[in-house]
């Protein structure tokens, strides 16, 4: 017998802020979220630096949103970034701190296996400075494609690996994001696997004719992910938290009004995601 999954509502719902990101800036894309009823998203932190941190403050306090997360810090963008994130996502109560490693692009000498080794030993120091903070960080493999400059972790079975070799006590959780890992295979046991490390849950859609590789993801149900049973899949693993729709769409939805991207995310749920 396959198991049913939950209905969710508007409470159960986190649009990310960066869904907004071509349309809006830090103030009209809250006010947006707000009009469509939407009470959780993802604040984005290059949203935050263009509009000012202490205006975006003064608004964010007053918005009445909670914040599922704040996106993203890098890794081997080292301590200082890192600790510039955690008081960030502080200052306006994210729940979590999405952290990917960040692509060999930083000052690393040796390429993508010299950035690899420094991996386990810098989430090591990352779970070390996290710990004064009212702020869980959420650690985010990615797609292949952007191994280069965004993720050398690029697969959840990788990810489990260096996570479990943290020990027992760490306090860093996994972001499952379907868009990154749809092409895994196993994914039934990885997902299991990872149960209650998963913290965040990250939903779009790989179109099969995508324009950009990382600006051009797709509306749920517009593509080729069978996203009903990913949720299945993270809700057998006993994940029932916010199912959080993340999308970019520089030549598509970012074109679109804000408005219709709003109602075309809503009404997508429980029948695509």
């Amino acid at each position: 017998m396959v198991a049913e999954i939950r209905r969710i509502g508007l409470a159960d719902l986190c649009v990310h802020q960066v869904c907004l990101a071509g349309q809006c800036d830090f103030a009209e894309s809250l006010a947006v979220l707000k009009s469509h009823g939407i009470q959780r998203t993802a604040l984005w932190s290059p949203m935050i630096e263009s509009y000012g941190e202490k205006a975006a403050r003064i608004i964010w306090e007053a918005s009445g949103l909670v914040a599922d997360s704040l996106c993203v810090a890098e890794l081997l963008a080292g301590e200082n970034n890192l600790q510039m994130m955690l008081e960030r996502a502080e200052k306006f109560g994210a729940r979590t701190l999405v952290m990917i490693t960040g692509g060999f692009i930083f000052d690393v000498v040796g390429g993508i296996d010299a950035a690899r080794e420094l991996v386990l030993s810098r989430l090591i120091k990352a779970d070390e400075l996290a710990r004064p903070f009212n702020v869980q960080l959420a650690f985010e493999p990615l797609h292949p494609m952007v191994c280069g400059n965004r993720s050398i972790v690029s697969s959840l079975a990788e990810a489990l690996h260096i996570i479990e070799q943290l020990g027992d006590q760490h306090q860093i959780g996994l972001v499952i994001d379907c868009y990154a890992l749809w092409w895994e295979h196993n994914l039934e046991e990885k997902i299991s696997r990872a149960g209650k490390l998963i913290s965040n849950y990250h939903v779009s859609d790989w179109l099969s004719d995508t324009r950009d590789l990382r600006l051009d993801r797709g509306m749920p149900g517009q593509g080729q992910i069978d996203l009903i049973k990913w949720r299945r899949m993270v809700e057998q693993a006993g994940y029932y938290g916010p199912v959080e729709v993340e999308i970019f769409s520089k030549e598509r939805w970012w074109r679109a009004a804000p408005d219709l991207m709003l109602r075309s995310i809503i009404d997508g749920m429980n029948r695509f995601y």
